[in-house]
């Protein structure tokens, strides 16, 4: 996959996040929950950016191992959404369908990183 498809990637999965948060109920759990998938969620797009224009191989890295982390975190408060059945008034196939488009993501930084960081050292 190139840099153009990830990204492409990246912005429908923040797209995503954005239909979700808007469609969850207004209680005191949903709005926390969505708070937080809401800059986690969109947060991997835009630091996807920065990392395009890293300084270094090691700014490169650092930046994917943020993108890394918030996706991490999109994917925890996804499985609590779903959980405690928080997507409003859509079913859950959208939110599953975050879920696991997320854990692909996921994979897909984890071995970005690991071949970064042995270009790095090599």
């Amino acid at each position: 996959m190139n840099n153009v498809e990830l990204e492409r990637r990246l912005i429908d999965f923040a797209l995503m996040i954005i239909t979700i948060v808007k469609s969850m109920p207004e209680d005191l759990a949903a709005n926390h929950l969505a708070n937080q998938l809401v800059r986690s969620g969109t947060s991997v797009a835009l630091n996807y950016g920065e990392a395009q224009g890293a300084e270094s191989k090691r700014d490169f890295i650092h930046k994917m191992r943020v993108i890394l982390k918030e996706l991490r975190e999109s994917l925890i408060c996804l499985q609590l959404i779903l959980g405690a059945k928080l997507y409003g008034n859509q079913d859950s196939k959208l939110v599953n369908r975050a879920k696991d488009e997320c854990n692909q993501l996921v994979s897909i930084f984890v071995a970005s990183i690991k071949t970064a960081g042995k270009n790095l050292n090599s």
